[in-house]
Formats: C-alpha cells, sequence, structure tokens
C-alpha cells in the first residue's frame, strides 16, 4: 500500500486482522509499519502511540454495540441487544477482555458511547444514575466473565476442547463420588461438546433477567 493511500481506517483495520491471527501482543507500531508497507513514522499521521492504535482498536470492535440498537424498543431490550453484541465481539475476539483494561478510556469515543447508552437504559428503567453505572459494569464484567468461562475453552480448535473435556472429566471422576455426588454427575455430561449457542443464550438471559427483576430501591442502603 503506498504511503499517500494509507488511511487511519486502514490502519485500524490492519491492527485488528494481526490481532485476531497473531494476538494482541503482535500489534506494535513497527510490526502495523511493516505489514502495510509503510515506515512507522507514517503511520503517526493516523495514530500518535501505541495507545492511541490500542484505544481505537478497541472502538472499532466497540461500536457494534450500539449499532443496531432500535430507539424505538423497550429499553430491556436495547440492553439485551447490546449485551449480546458484547458477548460476540468478546467470542470473536477473544483479546477484546484483555484489552479493555489497557486502553486510555478518555481517547475511546465508542467505549464511553456504549457507556452512555447503557446508563441511559438503565435510568430509562428506574434505577438512579448511581445504580446504572454499576449495573453496567456488573453487565460488562459478566459478559465477558461468560466468555473467559465457556466451557472447552476458546472457540475454533476442536481436537483441543475435547481434550480439555477429558481432562476435566477425568478429575471430577478422581473425586470421591459418595463426598462429591453432584460432581460425579456432572462429569458424565462432560463426554459431549457442550452446546455453546444455549450457553451463550441461558448466560445472556441470567444477566438480564437479574436487572430486570432487582428491585430499584436496593442500592440505597449500600450508599
Amino acid at each position: 500500500m503506498a504511503p499517500e493511500k494509507l488511511t487511519r481506517q486502514a490502519v485500524i483495520e490492519r491492527a485488528l486482522r494481526l490481532a485476531d491471527t497473531e494476538g494482541l501482543q503482535a500489534v506494535t507500531i513497527r510490526r502495523l509499519a511493516a505489514e502495510l508497507g509503510v515506515a512507522p513514522t507514517a503511520l503517526y499521521w493516523h495514530v500518535k502511540n501505541k495507545d492511541e492504535l490500542l484505544s481505537a482498536l478497541a472502538d472499532r470492535l466497540l461500536a457494534a454495540l450500539v449499532a443496531d440498537v432500535d430507539p424505538d424498543r423497550p429499553w430491556n431490550q436495547r440492553l439485551r441487544a447490546m449485551i449480546t453484541a458484547l458477548v460476540e465481539q468478546t467470542r470473536a475476539h477473544p483479546y477484546l477482555s484483555t484489552l479493555l483494561p489497557m486502553i486510555d478510556k478518555s481517547a475511546a469515543e465508542e467505549y464511553h458511547r456504549a457507556v452512555d447508552t447503557a446508563i441511559g437504559l438503565l435510568t430509562e428503567a428506574g434505577f438512579t444514575l448511581q445504580e446504572a453505572d454499576q449495573v453496567a459494569t456488573y453487565l460488562l464484567l459478566g459478559a465477558v466473565a461468560m466468555v473467559s468461562c465457556q466451557p472447552g475453552g476458546v472457540e475454533g480448535d476442536e481436537k483441543e476442547a475435547a481434550e480439555l473435556r477429558r481432562q476435566h472429566r477425568l478429575d471430577l471422576e478422581r473425586l470421591p463420588p459418595g463426598r462429591y455426588p453432584h460432581l460425579a454427575a456432572f462429569a458424565a455430561t462432560l463426554s459431549t461438546p457442550p452446546d455453546l449457542d444455549a450457553y451463550y443464550s441461558f448466560g445472556i438471559d441470567l444477566l438480564l433477567s437479574a436487572v430486570e427483576t432487582t428491585p430499584r430501591t436496593v442500592a440505597e442502603s449500600f450508599r
């Protein structure tokens, strides 16, 4: 790619591709410049430094959270759409959970947009601003944890996932069944691959049902 055709979007898209194929640690200014066929200094016209590059990469991924939220739908449906998008983005780009704590939030426009939208939906549901901020944080952590704790490990390597299930099953089968009867029964379920669609659907239902049924005065006792 010739330097005169280089754009900020092209830089971010190549960073995304690099992170997806080789991991977040591969995303450096020098490596990205080599991928784009330019000198490292050429990138500084588009991103000031690696911190700004990572913030832009996070923004690229987080933009999906509010892209398709229909303002005419009820607040809980709009919130569900956001959480579903966050789970889907984290599944597709597992390093997102590592990336978010690293970025300069003040430079992440889509991060602010997503948080602001979530707080707005939660205040519409009857939460105070303080409660809404807390709930939005819990939802973020819950969605990310759902992916990091996915049964069978990271998606894409079926052989590795099968081996992880086998090892987990053997570990549980070594426990005294008389002392741990429920774990012994659970071990038998590990012989077959998990239904990941059902796993994520249930997880999102669990998160959202907690929000929908939480009394709006509960948080008063914590302030």
